[in-house]
């Protein structure tokens, strides 16, 4: 029984741990950010990422806090109709990830 117990301690710390490093940021946080001066605007990003597949179009962003770095997440479609699932560094435009959606 003490055995299962710290098994199951050990999985939820480990859970919990993982939701901690990222955190989803809202619209209203991610506009201060870009306001003052911390991240890139959300054109120059996306520009960025569309440069890595030109002609594509953007679909899906999102803004994330992973590790005390700012990552925008970014969905393209390209002229094929190929899904590009995409992460930039939102402090500098660096693209972190460019793959394929499955």
């Amino acid at each position: 029984m003490k055995v299962l117990t710290a098994v199951i301690a050990a999985a939820t710390l480990t859970a919990m741990t993982g939701l901690a490093q990222a955190r989803d940021l809202g619209p209203d946080e991610a506009v201060k950010l870009r306001d003052a001066g911390t991240i890139k605007s959300f054109d120059v990003l996306n520009q960025a990422a569309i440069a890595k597949h030109p002609g594509s179009t953007t679909h899906d962003t999102e803004l994330e806090e992973e590790y005390g770095r700012y990552i925008y997440q970014v969905e393209l479609r390209d002229q094929k109709g190929v899904t590009w699932d995409l992460e930039l560094d939102a402090t500098t435009g660096e693209v972190l990830k460019d793959v394929q959606d499955d």
